[in-house]
């Protein structure tokens, strides 16, 4: 079965952490709007996996493909977006929070430019349900031995959440604001010279069958292990101490429970108090 899954991150205006959106699309056969028996569970399975309270809404779009004309795909599209809506809502999800259900009709292509029709065309024939998180602070969240920074009484298994370290989607590499949060933990390593770490990359969205998701640069499936990395690196390039610190990438396998973005994450693991 096809599944297609991209993150959106609506605009930085962060606290901590903005609201984001994640997309989950629904793949249907030529001219059916019915949804197959493995599509509704997968469907199903995947929203489940968040944390309902921390979705503020739901928006559903319809599509079809390029064959037939506009009247008849526009009619396609919005049943085959009025069968996700009555699907979900048959499922527990709760009316009020599907703010949008509307049928786009017929998806373009550009047919001497497309190299694979038929692929290009099954993609098309889908509904792109939309879920919106609300706004969250770490600090709210409540996750036990978890911290923003460090001070005098943490102890082994304590963890440093850091909050303002992002990464393009994606990508391993260190953005100017990753620096300049990483600056703020290298003072702190230097004034806490007790404290030895685990650096650990996290990602998130990928297939359970998947535990890793691909780096951009390197085109393997090492992202996490890669970001850890990268921030094991700046520490040594500041001087931390290389006895003090290990790394090592998590992939998927510890969620937190709460919206994506939580999730495509570095903590700093406390391993040996001195």
């Amino acid at each position: 079965m096809m599944r297609f899954l991209y993150l959106s991150l609506v605009l930085f205006s962060y606290t901590i952490f903005a609201q984001e959106e994640i997309v989950y699309s629904v793949y249907f056969d030529f001219d059916k709007f019915q949804i197959k028996d493995d599509n509704k569970i997968e469907m199903l399975n995947f929203i489940k996996e968040y944390d309902s309270t921390r979705i503020e809404s739901i928006q559903i779009y319809g599509y079809c493909d390029d064959i037939g004309n506009d009247a008849y795909n526009l009619k396609l599209s919005n049943e085959r977006a009025a069968q996700v809506k009555n699907t979900l809502i048959e499922n527990g999800v709760k009316q009020k929070i599907i703010v949008t259900i509307e049928g786009k009709g017929r998806v373009l292509i550009e047919d001497d430019l497309e190299t694979n029709l038929p692929a290009a065309r099954q993609k098309n024939r889908r509904v792109d349900v939309w879920l919106v998180f609300k706004k969250s602070v770490i600090n709210d969240l409540n996750l036990p031995q978890v911290y923003t920074s460090f001070n005098d009484k943490m102890k082994v298994g304590d963890r440093i959440f850091l909050e303002k370290l992002y990464f393009e989607q994606g990508s391993s590499r260190l953005t100017e604001k990753a620096r300049g949060e990483l600056n703020k933990i290298v003072r702190q390593l230097y004034k806490f010279k007790k404290y030895h770490i685990e650096i650990q990359g996290h990602v998130c969205c990928t297939p359970k069958r998947q535990k890793e998701a691909i780096d951009i640069d390197t085109k393997k499936r090492e992202l996490s292990k890669n970001r850890a990395k990268a921030v094991y690196n700046f520490l040594i390039m500041r001087d931390i101490k290389k006895h003090r610190m290990t790394h090592v990438g998590k992939g998927n396998v510890e969620p937190l429970g709460k919206e994506p973005q939580l999730d495509r994450r570095v903590e700093l693991v406390i391993t040996k108090v001195e």
